[in-house]
């Protein structure tokens, strides 16, 4: 995740921070996580950013424990401060992890989970991210993103070809990514597709 990522972030109480698209659509993530966590394990988020998909889903899924991390110190105190505001068992405290980085200091997870990351930063980041994620994942154990994509079987919508002119404006090396590119790299480290499913923006 670059630093550009927080424009759409807004300060609330103490280091706490709140996105408005993380609150839209923390409900529809949660529904499609129904259908690909186990019951129990452990979940890594990568790029947390202001943590409150971590909070949400640790309460609609008690039985999984939720590790955030984010490489940026004001998410990191963000997600620790709600961390301690919420006070929920299943929540760890926040990992220092730059996906792109090699060493993610952590060796297990029983699902890596990356919301809203993969256009917000540089494609190495995308590459880091799956990685990271064969490293520390066993074999069949997913990886689920969540985000706008391009794809070539489906027309792109308006907003979404100017979302990603903005992107492009504010870093060259952000962008919306085409599916097929990303799905390309995840075969070549073994993860197979698992298809789209539809969520709140």
């Amino acid at each position: 995740m670059s630093d550009g990522q927080r424009f759409y972030e807004s300060l609330t109480a103490g280091s706490r921070r709140s996105a408005p698209a993380a609150l839209r659509n923390r409900g529809p993530i949660a529904d499609v996580l129904e259908q690909w966590l186990s019951r129990s394990g452990l979940v890594l988020e990568v790029a947390s950013g202001t943590g409150e998909h971590a909070i949400y889903f640790a309460e609609r899924f008690p039985r999984l424990d939720w590790q955030p991390s984010d490489i940026h110190p004001d998410a990191l105190a963000s997600i620790a401060a709600w961390r301690e505001e919420v006070a929920l068992p299943n929540v760890r405290a926040p990992l220092v992890l730059d996906a792109s980085d090699a060493d993610w200091r952590i060796d297990h997870a029983d699902a890596v989970l990356s919301i809203n990351m993969v256009h917000i930063s540089p494609w190495k980041s995308a590459i880091g991210l799956l990685d990271g994620a064969r490293r520390v994942l066993a074999e069949g154990k997913p990886l689920i993103l969540y985000g706008p994509w391009i794809t070539d079987e489906i027309p792109t919508a308006p907003s979404n070809l100017e979302f990603d002119r903005n992107l492009r404006n504010r870093n060259p090396e952000w962008g919306l990514r085409r599916v097929e590119d990303f799905a390309s790299e995840a075969e070549k480290r073994d993860f197979r597709f698992g298809g789209q499913a539809d969520g709140g923006e």
